[in-house]
Order: C-alpha cells, then structure tokens, then sequence
C-alpha cells in the first residue's frame, strides 16, 4: 500500500504551493521577486522543517524498527550494524557525525557510500561554483546599469554594458572547467575502486565473478554437455536456460496456495484463542475452555458463492488444493531436462577463475542481425548474481529483445513528450475563473462556496500531480522489466536513463521555459540553431522560481525524509490490519527499507543541471542549491546509516551512469550563454564560449573514449596472474600514507616551496588521480588489504543449482503456525497449532509451529531476538 492515508500526500502538495509565491501565473513572470515573497515561501518551510524534525525526536524511541533498525535488528551481520545512540533524544547526531559516511562504505555497501559522495561531489560543484561566481558575478551585475531590483539586480538581465560580459565569460571557463576535470577525476577515482572492489579476494572467489551470462550463444551450446568443447578449456560448468512460463505459474500457484492454508490455519488458532480467553474470564460459562464443536465451529467456512453457495471448509479446500499443486509441479519439473536441449536459450557459463571468466566476457560476439552497431543490445554479462536475474526475459531470443528494448524506449520518450498534456489538464482546474466564464455547462461553479473554490484550485491540482508524478519511476521500472532486461540492474540502469530524461524535460526545460514538452520537442529537432535564443529568452526569467524551489526542498522534503511518515503510517496499517500470520510479521520486520536507484539518482543530479545551468546566469541559485543539497545529505546520512539497506547493487554503475549526465547543465549553460551573448552583440564573449562549447563536446567524446572500456571491464595487465601485482601509485591516499617524489610532481614541488604536508597532500590528491586513485591503493581504502577470510567456498548442491530457475529447484514453503499449546507460556492452550501439524504432515505439507505463539488475547508474536533459529530463516550465500 503506497499511500495508506491521505494526509501523507498533504505534505508533497501544500509546499510547492507556496512556490507560486515565486512563480504566478496571476503576476506579471517580469516583475521582480521581492525579500517578502521568498520569506513568504521560507519561514512556512522552515517551520514544516521543524515541526518534522520535532516529531521525529520524539517519536525515534519508540519506533525502533522504523528510525533505527540497522542499530539491533539480527537479520544485519553484528560486525555491520550501526552503533546504537545513547538515551537522550538528539544523541543520534553525535553518533551520526562520528560515523561519518565511511562507515556506510564499511558496514553496509558500495552504492550506498557511493551515492553519499555523488551528493558530496554534486554539493562541492556547487560550494565552489558559488566561491567563484557571487564575488565576481554578483558585484557585477548588481553596477550593471540596469533597473533591476531586489534578487533580480544581482541577475544577468541587470548587465547593459557589453564589455562587463567578459566577466561572465571568463567565469563560465573557470567554472564549467573546473567541474569538468572534478567529473574526469571522479570517474578515474571510481574506476580504481571498481578494480580494486573485482580483483579482491573475496570477491574473485565468488562464483558470480567467475561466470558469464550469454544471451545468445552458438546454437549448439544447449545440446552439448562438454562445456569445454564449446567454451573452451577453462569452462567448468554451464546452466542452460530453459522456458519456464508454465511451471513458473503452477509453481506460484503452489506458494499462494499454501499461504492462504497458513493464513487460514492461524486465523482459526487466534479466534479460538481469542473466545477460549473470554470464555475461561466468563463467569456464566463457570470459567471452562471450549469444548470441541464449539471450536470446530469457528473454523472459516465462506460460501462457494457468497450468499447462496454451499458453506466450503477453507482449510480442508486449500490443503487439498495445495497437495494437487505439489503433485503438479513435480510433474512438470520431471520434463525440463528433456526440453532443456531443445531450441536456442540463454546459458550460464562458470569459469576456471575470474580472469578465464573476463576474457571470455572481452571476446567479441558475432554478429546476429543486420543492423547498426549502436542498435545492438549486449549479448553477454558477467558478475551477475541469481538474485537479480529476470528469468522470464532470458529465454527471448536476440531480435525479440532488440524489437521489445525498441519499443520501450519509444514509448518512455513518447510518454515524456506528451506528458504536458495530463499536466496541463490537471493544471487548468487551478483555474476556475476561465473555467466557469468559457465552458457553458460548468457554470454551476459560481454557486460553490469559497472555500470548496478554494480546495479546487489550491489542493486538488497538485495532489493529483503529486501523486501521478510519484509513480512515474515505478512505471518506468515496470517497463524495463519487460523490455527484454536480463538482470534487476540493467533494468535499473534504464529507469535511471528514462528518468533522467523525464526530469530534465519535465521539471526543469518545460518549467523554465514556460512551455510545453509538445511545442519545445518538436521545435527542438526542426530548428536546433534557436536553440541558444530560445533558452536565452527564457531561462534568465525563471532563476527565482529555482532559488525558492531549492529552498523548499531542501529544508521541508529533506526533513520529511527523516520522519518518513508515509513509512511510520503503512507501518502502523499493515501490523494492526494486514499482517496476522507469523510468517507476514516476521517478513515485515526483518525486510529493511531498500532504496531504488533509479529514482533518486535523477532527481539529483537534475538539481545539479539545474545549478549549473543557472551559475553565470543568476548565481544566486547554485547558492541555494549547495544549501539544499547540504541538507539532503544529511538526511540520506542519516537512513543509510539507521535504516536503509540496499537490495540492488550496480557495483557503481549508476554513480558512473550520473556523473557522465551532470554534463547536460554544462552544455545548457553554454547554449545559454551563447544566446545571450548573441542577443547583446557581445562578439568577444561569443567566440570564447563558442571555443567553450565546442571544447565540452571534444572534452565528452575523448573522456569516454578512453574511460568506457576501463569502467565496462577489466585491464588485461590487471589479470595476469603469472606476473607480480603493479607497484601502488599510492599506499592509500584517502589513509594519509606519503608517496614518493619520483611518483607525484605536486609533491615535489610542494616540498621544494617547502608546503606543510597538511596542505599538500590534499591538493595533490586531488589534482593527479591518475597516481592516487590505483587500484591497489583503493584496496586499502576499502578495507580489502586484508580479506583473505573472506573468501567464499560452496557447497556442491549450492553450486549444482546456483544458476537453474528457482521454479525447477524450490522446495514448497513450510507452513508455519504459532503454537498454542498449554506449556508455550502466554498461550490459552487448546493446542490446535499440533492438530494441524498432524493433519498436513499427513499429506506431505511441511508444518511447523516453532518460534511463534498465541498470547491470550488471539495476537500472534514470534521470537524478535532469536531470527536465525526461525523456520523462515534462510542463511544468505555470497554468490
């Protein structure tokens, strides 16, 4: 349940309203904002901000599982968990600042610490952007001779004289290079971290690093059993993957089935535990237990046909219905290995070892289809785990996948186009005036009341939008799951691009330019040249709407990111109305708050196109965007610390995938700038951000030349086991370690001018990443230097089925029931839970009552403290 009460949603609405405070459609977009309308729109978010962060202090210790679960929770490794705070309310931020986010990267996992320093990098684009630019820009603009006032004098629109725009040019140069060269070094930097993070020995020795996924391999692979002969000698062992559609659906079938008998079962057990309790405390009953009928009598028996069917006992129906399913299943598996050799399918190869496993991975495919090389999809994979993968798309062939990616992203691309027109509909009820006045049979309007006028054109409007807008990644992801992904994180992969592209063409191009996706497309792709006096003409006009929505989100949703009230009230719902079984409390307890990757990445880094587009043109914005950002880094600090535990891990990708797209406000500001330039006849100026343009395109084309291949796999001189590791460029940077001065100039020179070491380590770290970031010193910054305890050995049977279809392999689930017996303690002890056990033992069905209990008044517990000795729990393999 998404949205489990209203007033959740009320939040998301209510603030961006007060950005019309900023932005108006009933005001004049030339007139100046003044101090009184941003405070207007600051001091409401500024209390929202504390009223949330009040809340949540108060509430934090008593909703343990919510705000601090990674803190006890058993199903968290102990050496993982986080620190428990001490008692007083605000001893979490002490904890919180020692921690530091370093402790994310050690405890919890790669992406998790790698998103909290894209919020680093993206916030010290901006903190130095606004270094460079308010000292320089703003003085300027504010004597530029204009008649601006208030925010909009220290804008570019204030600048008359054609000579201060030099200023802005020389700026941009500065500015924009240096985030170019912190993208290249972050990008060198992670390469490194990848390399060390794949060639440690932990992670060499899983069997996923030692296995490539081939999508479309020889068609004689599935008939042949001798792996070597079509592999090579270093195969070991292959999976062929084989369709499933029909056994996946009985096997389903098999789950739910055996769920609702588990959940009848024990909502029997409770009621009669519920009516024994009051009956035993009844003096009119004499204080007796119920006797047998009375408790046969509350068995659940719905009618087959509400009210005038036969009455149905449901737990007889569906232990029946579950054997039938058991049987079916067993059946359909026993004819997989027959069809396992028919017809062209995807296969798992294992390796003799990682490097045997990269080399097949580099070895080029052939060519299947007549097309262009940029059309293709990828035909092999490698470090994917069984977790991730999506079995229903392997067994489509290479022209099936290429048609359905095809046609996926022409459909997001249309979606986003034609977006404006769900919005625009929705946006017209704000307007009720034209409404009423223009369309005859809505003239009724002019009897409502104010204040029902009033909800009409404040709060239903942007409640509908808000809550369209939330499933937009969620329906995003749905399509690429079946767009023909292979994997979890390729799909993720694609949200985060579509998303992206939502969000730069959504929220920040069609909000700025005061137009639509509908006009501004299709004039984008006929007249590309207008691009610059397009966004010249409208982009400087909507810097104060950006200035109060950095404010707003970064005070009022990063707070809300804390409380997480939407969590706190579906929490609540599901454990008093939902969750009535042993097995549903225990997955709703022990499933951690998990983080969609291709959600959150494009909402930041569009703040960060945003900021960069706006830096010489309202430096005012990139101010406020650092301040924004600050703010929601402390909050994702904060939940990936307490609460968050990440279920996808792209092992970089998507922190990779985000800093080649921060490129986009870069090539905004630019077209920007060349237009304004272009509109003031400001020659000069022109030809240097023209040379500027065209440097940031060279600049993109070479950096990924050089870059794709290191970040899609491994160096050949990294593999070579038969010759000695490459000495360390660094024994570890990040740890403070010295290297020598035949390895670093700025080190020497630093040391000839005599620099204290404080001073130049840190610059020189930062300025030669390609010395500090090897992958040897970045072993040391993991923490891997010493891991050799760490490496994973499997079991045969684990390795027998680490790649086959779970419907081919999975046991059917036990049916767990909470005991009721008279020696479980605080029971009513009419000890059905073994009657039960009896009966579908009986017929083959698996049944336990161990680590769960009814109490007295019909409510089912099980043990919190002791998870790892439950029925449900399943040790987790390092594949």
């Amino acid at each position: 349940m998404r949205h489990p009460v209203l007033i959740a949603q009320w939040h998301d609405v209510l603030v961006p309203q007060l950005g019309s405070f900023a932005k108006s459609d009933d005001d004049d977009p030339k007139r100046p904002s003044s101090f009184v309308a941003l405070a207007a729109v600051f001091l409401p978010a500024f209390a929202s901000a504390l009223l949330f962060l009040a809340i949540f202090a108060i509430i934090r210790p008593y909703f343990r599982r919510l705000y601090s679960p990674r803190t006890y929770i058993d199903s968290i490794p102990e050496k993982d968990r986080t620190p428990a705070s001490a008692t007083a309310r605000l001893a979490w931020i002490k904890t919180l600042w020692n921690l530091g986010d370093k402790f994310v990267l050690e405890h919890s996992s790669l992406d998790a610490y790698l998103y909290l320093r894209f919020l680093r990098t993206i916030i010290t684009i901006c903190i130095v952007g606004t270094v460079i630019t308010w000292p320089i820009l703003m003085p300027i603009n504010a004597a530029g001779g204009g008649d601006a006032a208030e925010l909009d004098k220290v804008g570019f629109g204030n600048v008359h004289g054609r000579k201060r725009l030099y200023a802005h040019a020389v700026v941009a140069w500065v500015f924009y290079g240096f985030v170019m060269f912190l993208i290249a070094r972050e990008r060198i930097w992670l390469i490194g971290v990848r390399q060390a993070w794949h060639l440690s020995k932990a992670n060499a020795s899983r069997l996923s690093s030692r296995t490539v996924l081939y999508l479309d391999p020889p068609t004689e692979a599935p008939q042949n059993e001798d792996v070597k002969a079509t592999f090579g000698a270093d195969a070991e062992q292959q999976w062929v993957v084989v369709p499933t559609s029909k056994l996946d659906a009985t096997v389903g079938i098999r789950n739910s089935t055996l769920q609702k008998l588990e959940s009848a079962q024990t909502g029997w057990i409770s009621k009669a535990a519920k009516e024994n309790s009051k009956r035993t405390r009844s003096r009119s009953h004499g204080g007796r237990h119920l006797n047998h009928d009375e408790v046969n009598s509350l068995r659940p028996r719905p009618r087959t046909r509400h009210l005038l069917g036969d009455q149905v006992d449901s737990i007889t129906a569906f232990r029946s219905r579950a054997t039938d399913l058991v049987q079916s299943v067993d059946s359909l598996r026993a004819n997989y290995s027959i069809e396992a050799k028919k017809g062209r399918s995807a296969i798992f190869v294992a390796f003799r070892d990682q490097t045997a496993a990269q080399h097949a991975y580099k070895k080029k495919p052939k060519t299947v289809l007549p097309v262009p090389r940029n059309l293709t999809v990828q035909s092999k994979l490698i470090g994917v785990t069984p977790k991730e993968i999506l079995w229903h798309n392997l067994t489509m062939t290479h022209p099936e996948r290429l048609s359905a990616m095809s046609f996926a992203n022409s459909f997001v691309i249309a979606l986003i186009v034609v977006w404006s027109i769900p919005s625009s509909i929705i946006g017209s009820i704000s307007n009720i005036s034209y409404l009423k006045d223009n369309v005859g049979w809505l003239h009724w309007l002019d009897r409502l009341p104010p204040s029902v006028i009033g909800i009409l054109t404040g709060l239903v409007p942007p409640l509908v939008t808000s809550t369209i807008s939330s499933y937009v990644p969620i329906f995003m992801r749905y399509i690429a799951k079946k767009s023909g992904e292979p994997t979890t994180v390729s799909a993720e992969l694609q949200v985060q691009t579509w998303y992206y592209l939502f969000q730069v063409t959504q929220v920040f191009l069609v909000t700025a330019l005061s137009s639509s996706a509908m006009t501004f497309v299709p004039e984008l792709l006929q007249h590309p040249a207008d691009v610059p006096k397009l966004l010249a003409d409208n982009l400087p006009s909507s810097s104060n709407f950006y200035v109060t929505y950095f404010v707003l989100q970064g005070l009022a949703f990063a707070a809300k990111n804390i409380l997480n009230y939407s969590d706190l009230f579906q929490y609540l719902f599901y454990e008093r109305f939902i969750n009535k079984t042993p097995r549903a409390k225990y997955d709703q307890y022990t499933s951690l708050k998990g983080i969609s990757w291709g959600k959150v990445y494009p909402k930041f880094t569009n703040f960060a196109i945003i900021a960069l587009a706006y830096s010489c043109i309202s430096p005012l914005v990139i101010g406020f965007a650092a301040l924004g950002l600050s703010l929601f880094y402390f909050s994702y600090l904060y939940n990936l610390t307490f609460v968050i535990q990440a279920k996808l891990e792209t092992k970089g990708k998507c922190y990779t995938r985000a800093l080649q797209q921060i490129l986009t406000g870069i090539y905004v500001g630019e077209l920007c700038l060349i237009g304004l330039f272009g509109l003031r006849k400001a020659t000069g100026p022109l030809v240097m951000l023209v040379i500027l343009f065209v440097g940031t395109i060279i600049y993109n084309i070479v950096l990924n030349r050089y870059l794709n291949p290191l970040e899609d796999h491994l160096p050949e001189k990294l593999l070579r086991t038969d010759t000695e590791e490459n000495e360390s460029l660094l024994a570890a940077a990040e740890q403070g370690e010295a290297v020598s001065d035949e390895q670093s100039r700025l080190q020497r020179i630093g040391r000839d001018l005599r620099v204290p070491s404080q001073i130049r380590d840190p610059i020189a770290q930062f300025f030669e990443p390609h010395i500090y970031a090897s992958h040897k010193a970045m072993a040391v910054f993991l923490g891997l230097a010493d891991e050799s305890t760490n490496v994973v050995e499997y079991k045969q049977e684990t390795l027998r089925n680490a790649y086959l279809n779970p419907s081919l392999t999975s046991e059917p689930p036990t049916v767990w029931l909470p005991n009721d017996s008279h020696d479980s303690g605080d029971t009513a002890g009419l000890g059905l839970s073994k009657e039960e056990i009896r009966e579908n033992e009986s017929v083959g069905i698996k049944t336990v009552d161990d680590g769960a209990w009814i109490t007295k008044n019909g409510q089912v517990k099980f043990a919190e403290d002791d998870l790892r000795n439950l029925p449900t729990w399943k040790d987790p393999v390092a594949f």
